[in-house]
């Protein structure tokens, strides 16, 4: 068993990973901003703190002797409301910055440096299934500062041979989760009326995720590689609606909705970008991961919208 350092350990995947690798027998050392009593509750050997994210952070105090691999989930994601004067300053200084940081003073103590990208540092919508050939071109702050840190990190593995491995997920949901996809499962609770649309999704339900990132970090045949990785289904929205009720054991309310009457009305309500998110698609071909790291989703799509279902109906 290994030794694994996870950095944004308090986040939503950061908790469930660190509870997986407890129980597959891995010490794990988490890595917080600020030390506080409930993070007792973490499946974790050890809590260490290191506060905020930065390019200056020390991390000399969470790196111990005898830490085999690191995954780095702690980042800036997306703000849901803007609220930095300087956004792509912000997502450079805490993604790309702050990353290169860590896997400085990780080279010559850690072996593996496992980073937690995101599927945006290719592409935000794209009409073909995405694969690890397919070209990057991010289209905001958050995936340039993305695909920045992963260049930076490729070009420092080759200068002192630490072993870096990039995960691509795409929108990643369970409970905990927040966000847009919170959004679309609460509807579906209420039973409000939803578009039926045809674009098309890949996603990765959480505890998926950390399977996947724990075997980034132990199987040898990751070092130097970059994954896409989902849940190995891809479902039109309509579908992913309808799924989604039949997880809260309603039937869900889809109606027609022509692109053309989406976009105009979006433009009225100064919302073109969220309507062209939802028209457009994207998916990801995670056959990659699956063949070299012999790695297949513990869990299905229904498996993990019924357990998303479950804890909301509960918090409620």
């Amino acid at each position: 068993m290994s030794q694994i350092l996870v950095t944004g350990a308090t986040g939503f995947v950061g908790r469930r990973l660190c509870h997986l690798a407890s129980e597959q027998g891995h010490r794990v050392i988490a890595a917080v901003r600020q030390a506080r009593k409930e993070h007792a509750a973490l499946k974790a050997a050890q809590v260490v703190e290191t506060g905020d994210l930065c390019p200056e952070t020390a991390w000399d105090a969470a790196l111990f002797d005898g830490t085999d691999a690191i995954i780095h989930l702690a980042a800036r994601v997306h703000q849901m409301q803007e609220t930095a004067a300087d956004p792509e300053r912000e997502y450079q200084r805490m993604n790309t910055g702050a990353t290169l940081t860590l896997a400085r003073a990780c080279a010559g103590q850690v072996r593996r440096f496992v980073y937690v990208s995101s599927i945006h540092s290719m592409r935000t919508l794209w009409p073909e299934r995405l694969t690890e050939q397919s070209a990057c071109a991010p289209d905001s702050p958050y995936g340039r500062s993305k695909l920045d840190a992963e260049q930076a990190l490729t070009e420092l593995a080759r200068e002192t041979g630490l072993e870096v491995t990039i995960l691509r997920p795409p929108p990643v949901f369970g409970p905990g989760q927040v966000g847009r996809l919170l959004t679309m499962f609460r509807a579906v609770q209420r039973g409000l009326p939803l578009p039926r649309l045809a674009s098309r999704r890949s996603l990765i339900y959480v505890d998926n995720l950390a399977d996947a990132l724990i075997q980034c970090a132990v199987h040898p045949a990751a070092a130097g590689k970059t994954y896409l990785v989902s849940d190995g289904e891809e479902v039109s929205l309509a579908e992913l609606l309808q799924r989604m009720g039949q997880a809260f054991g309603r039937r869900t309310w889809l109606v027609p909705a022509p692109a053309s009457v989406i976009r105009t009305a979006a433009r009225l309500t100064g919302r073109s970008t969220t309507a062209e998110r939802l028209l457009g698609s994207l998916t990801v071909d995670s056959s990659r991961i699956q063949q070299e790291l012999d790695w297949q989703p513990p869990f299905s799509l229904d498996d993990g919208l019924a357990a998303t279902a479950a804890w909301m109906k509960q918090a409620n």
